[in-house]
């Protein structure tokens, strides 16, 4: 047996410090204090795989939108909470350009990040009707969008797809939708964690199934054209970006700058509605928001109330970064494709040290290489793999706390270095001899 890295009774003695009682529930900002805390005693660098944070500068495009239009004095003056209309074209022209899909400008609406818009759509999805009060997920997915549920008081249920692709979907999500009571249904395409995507004969299922039973889909597209088995980055051109947009009118897509464009500090997205269902009229929503259709209680009500509108400047900055691309003078993608090539060698290191690849495969095809994948090792438990790699110096969160059934870890790329490579070999080697199956 050799020394780990790290001290193991500094490990065990900050984790229980901060009163973590289950390693495997820990939240993500519990993880990083673990690992900044014990990173800070020992002297030895962790290698940080747990934060879903962009790792690379913000698109330049974005900053020099944005300084102009400050320059210009547009930050004395209150947005329109329909948002700038420009980008609100662009917006639009984007969605043509690379999802292949026409939405109008006047459905597109800015928001302070995508998180805030799934939080104004909740709210709005699950008023529209009184027997439908309850979101379903497809997990594995984001951890904060069902605290946003939590916060706000409405029912959720959730179910692991990892058993469930293909045809097999279209069974699990009858099963819910059946019973009468979801009002809207979410899942990230890209998927965080896993990094499945859908492909289009299942979202064709979704699509369908939302018609069906008149549900709303929440398309969280989070990662943006980031699938990079495929040539995406060509505006105006087939393939698209894969979208459930295609078989349904129900439907929200979740634009963010976050990660494609590496503009997450200014909390800039954009939230796509259906030309058919932001003009649509529930009657319970017309009885409680002055006979407004779905879209303007979403935008005029629900965003308005939430913040009153989304920062001026940065929609500057997201209709410099639409437009852009729309014109082919930036090739977004071209700037985040190191994600998928940090991703191909942190699998090869983990994969030649005994851990396995959780979420492998989408269907026959294997997993596209990209911003996550998920990690296990033999005979442990998604909370032993992660305290345990914490004597090593690495830090990574449970796939339960996304909602998978699944044994095993998060790996985010975003912050991991060339240089870092060669010691998370050599931790790995010694873990695996450390840790023989």
């Amino acid at each position: 047996m050799k020394n780990t890295p790290i001290d193991k009774v500094l490990v065990d003695n900050t984790i229980r410090s901060l009163g973590i009682q289950d390693f495997e529930k820990a939240t993500i900002r519990e993880v990083k204090s673990v690992a900044a805390s014990v990173e800070k005693e020992s002297g030895v660098e962790f290698i940080k795989l747990e934060m879903g944070i962009p790792g690379l500068p913000a698109s330049e495009v974005g900053v020099k939108a944005q300084i102009e239009a400050l320059k210009n004095g547009i930050a004395h003056t209150y947005p329109d909470i329909q948002g700038y209309p420009e980008l609100k074209k662009q917006a639009s022209r984007f969605v043509k350009a690379f999802i292949g899909i026409d939405i109008m400008p006047e459905c597109c609406v800015p928001v302070c990040g995508s998180m805030q818009g799934t939080f104004a759509a909740f709210l709005t999805c699950s008023q529209c009707d009184p027997k439908k009060d309850t979101v379903l997920f497809i997990d594995p997915g984001f951890p904060v969008q069902k605290m946003q549920l939590q916060v706000m008081g409405v029912k959720y249920e959730t179910f692991d797809v990892y058993d469930f692709r293909g045809d097999k979907l279209a069974q699990k999500l009858e099963g819910y939708l059946s019973k009468g009571n979801i009002c809207a249904i979410v899942y990230s395409n890209p998927n965080n964690p896993s990094w499945i995507c859908f492909n289009d004969d299942e979202l064709r299922i979704i699509g369908q199934l939302a018609t069906k039973y008149d549900t709303i889909i929440m398309e969280d597209l989070a990662y943006f054209a980031m699938d990079f088995r495929k040539q995406l980055s060509v505006p105006f051109e087939p393939p698209y970006q894969a979208t459930v947009a295609r078989y349904t009118d129900n439907y929200m897509l979740f634009i963010s700058g976050s990660k494609a464009f590496s503009y997450a500090g200014e909390r800039i997205g954009v939230t796509c509605i259906s030309n058919k269902l932001f003009h649509r009229h529930y009657d319970n929503l017309g009885a409680r928001y002055e006979g407004l259709s779905f879209g303007y209680v979403f935008s005029t009500r629900m965003l308005y109330a939430l913040s009153s509108g989304t920062s001026h400047s940065a929609q500057y900055a997201m209709t410099g970064m639409f437009k852009a691309a729309c014109d082919g003078e930036y090739d977004f993608r071209k700037d985040i494709s190191i994600y998928g090539e940090r991703a191909h060698k942190l699998k090869k290191i983990f994969t030649d040290h005994g851990f396995y690849i959780v979420y492998d495969k989408d269907l026959s095809e294997p997993i596209a290489d990209g911003f996550y994948f998920t990690v296990g090792y033999p005979g442990m438990t998604g909370g032993q793999l992660a305290h345990e790699l914490m004597y090593y110096g690495v830090s990574a969160i449970c796939l339960v706390t996304t909602g998978s059934c699944q044994n095993g870890l998060r790996v985010c790329t975003s912050f991991i270095e060339d240089r870092q490579l060669e010691d998370l070999e050599r931790r790995m080697a010694i873990f695996e001899e450390n840790n023989a199956v």
